[in-house]
């Protein structure tokens, strides 16, 4: 078996105790080729985020950085600028040939909400070496938004992967002339490039930026809160808008997407010289995505952007960031958007499913 591995495959794994949990998976958590994680029962208020290290644990490491401990069993409010690191209720077994890599859930990302997976021995955020067998842990910093969470909360996924299944250009140009991945041209380069929509074709909204001053966000409310409240709109009319320093803005993708059943993509930074900002992204994206057999039929992707240092002028068709497609080791029995509540199949510039409609 080579490739990420499907959702049928992760409920063996599951079967097989490579994937554990306390309490146990909800079926609910398997995703086309992914799974979500869960909070469990307490928060650690960190002084900085910090990595394992090799032949250290994270409750060894949590010792030199611990403030304080929260419980989190009736709900409690993580708050802005600061780190925690939560154990989640998930660990691994992972058999020898099989890696994975996590990453933000869409609406996690959309909250300016920092969450990486960190595991002992660890030397990267949100990667896990082939075999590994250990618990697994959330590092969340808020950044936006200060927000409430219970346990059994998932903001943060994890995808398996064996060998190698990473699409060279080559091959990424042949699917692309095969099924179209993007409803134009096509800029492949270490991957699909994606550009950002500044001249929309209806009115001048282009996007939205987030308020420095607001209230708490309970996770658990779908559809509850007024965007005016924490978010400010961001319109052009001349195919540019200036970025500032340390502001957090939703913007949409140029293109529309689509995620062919039998792969999976992830996206990536462009280049790291190409401006002042970072596209802040929550990177999944599954099997059926944007596809015309899942109800998709295009769909866009949203951007989570942050200026660095400068001012930076971003303009419409400016290129962002990259999609890196994988092949699946078997095509999901549930594709992304086909009778799984997918929030985002189809989309075009949209916040998070916390925020009312406008």
């Amino acid at each position: 078996m080579t490739g990420v591995i499907p959702s049928q495959s992760i409920e063996q794994m599951i079967a097989k105790g490579e994937i554990c949990a306390h309490p146990a998976v909800d079926g609910a958590q398997v995703q086309p080729a992914s799974l979500d994680l869960r909070l469990g029962t307490v928060a650690y208020r960190v002084r900085a985020s910090f990595l394992t290290g090799q032949g250290r644990s994270v409750a060894d490491r949590l010792s030199e950085f611990e403030m304080h401990s929260i419980d989190l069993s009736q709900g409690a409010v993580l708050e802005k600028g600061c780190v925690y690191v939560v154990p989640l209720m998930e660990s691994l077994a992972l058999p020898d040939d099989v890696q994975a890599v996590a990453n933000a859930k869409s609406s996690t990302g959309r909250l300016d909400l920092l969450t990486r997976t960190i595991t002992d021995g660890g030397t990267e955020f949100d990667r896990i070496p082939q075999g590994y067998t250990g618990p697994l842990y959330a590092e969340i910093c808020p950044r936006s938004f200060s927000v409430l969470v219970r346990p059994g909360m998932r903001l943060n996924q994890i995808r398996f992967r064996a060998g190698q299944s990473i699409l060279s250009d080559a091959d990424l140009t042949v699917l692309h002339e095969r099924t179209p991945l993007v409803n134009g041209k096509a800029v492949i380069d270490e991957g699909l490039g994606f550009s950002v929509d500044l001249r929309p074709k209806d009115g001048d909204l282009v996007g939205y930026r987030a308020k420095p001053h607001t209230g708490v966000i309970d996770l658990d409310r779908i559809g509850e809160y007024d965007p005016a409240e924490y978010w400010e709109d961001v319109r052009t009319q001349d195919g540019k808008i200036i970025l500032d320093p340390g502001a957090f803005y939703i913007l949409v993708s140029r293109e529309a997407v689509t995620i062919p059943p039998a792969y999976a993509a992830e996206m990536a930074p462009y280049l790291a010289m190409v401006g002042e900002f970072r596209v802040h992204y929550a990177g999944f994206f599954d099997p059926g995505f944007g596809h015309d057999a899942a109800g998709g039929a295009g769909s866009r992707g949203v951007l989570e952007v942050r200026c660095h240092e400068a001012p930076f002028v971003l303009e419409h068709g400016q290129v962002v960031g990259r999609l890196v497609y994988e092949r699946m080791a078997d095509v999901p029995q549930q594709l992304y958007g086909t009778g799984i509540a997918s929030n985002y199949q189809g989309q075009g510039l949209k916040l998070s499913k916390h925020f009312k409609s406008t």
